[in-house]
């Protein structure tokens, strides 16, 4: 399925998603198994220490998870089922700041009849993405990439930041209701 990039709200689950709304997630792309958004980080957004809350982090990749896991359009005879989270599991890997732009790439590794099992990486930076995608004006602080890329990136191809987060999600399909 070809990729593509959308605007404003793309797939039908964001239309009521009120969470994602407020935290300002922009859908970058999404195929079948796959979403790539971004956000930036604000200060309501931010723990104690002054870094993002984990639960912002959290709720970032949820909702690549989300995304990636459920259809833009749905196949016929798949209009009465979703697909939600069973399980998953994050390992916060460095701090995020006020301003940065967060990036998150969801992939399917595998699905099994109603099963699936999902990769989100979340990046950050602190230049703001042009409209192009270019690096734009650079944000206070620095952020040095390190070497890994995201896990649907080809060879050669731009990261969208440093890794701070990986998440991994269980997906379970079921009736809606």
């Amino acid at each position: 399925m070809a990729e593509t990039t959308l605007s404003g709200p793309s797939h039908q689950i964001l239309e009521n998603d009120y969470a994602s709304e407020w935290m300002g997630i922009e859908v970058l792309a999404i195929s079948d198994g796959h979403a790539t958004i971004r956000m930036t980080l604000r200060q309501e957004m931010l723990n104690g220490f002054g870094m993002a809350h984990g639960g912002m982090i959290f709720a970032f990749g949820d909702t690549a998870f989300a995304l990636a896991c459920n259809p833009a359009v749905q196949a016929p005879g798949e209009e009465n089922s979703i697909t939600v989270a069973s399980g998953v599991d994050i390992n916060f890997l460095k701090p995020a700041f006020r301003g940065q732009v967060l990036t998150a790439v969801a992939d399917r590794r595998s699905s099994a009849g109603r099963s699936g099992l999902y990769d989100i990486q979340i990046f950050a930076t602190d230049a703001a993405p042009s409209p192009t995608g270019q690096p734009a004006q650079a944000l206070p602080g620095p952020v040095q990439p390190n070497s890994v890329q995201p896990s649907s990136a080809q060879p050669g191809s731009a990261q969208p930041g440093e890794l701070i987060a990986e998440f991994r999600g269980r997906s379970r399909t079921i009736p809606k209701k």
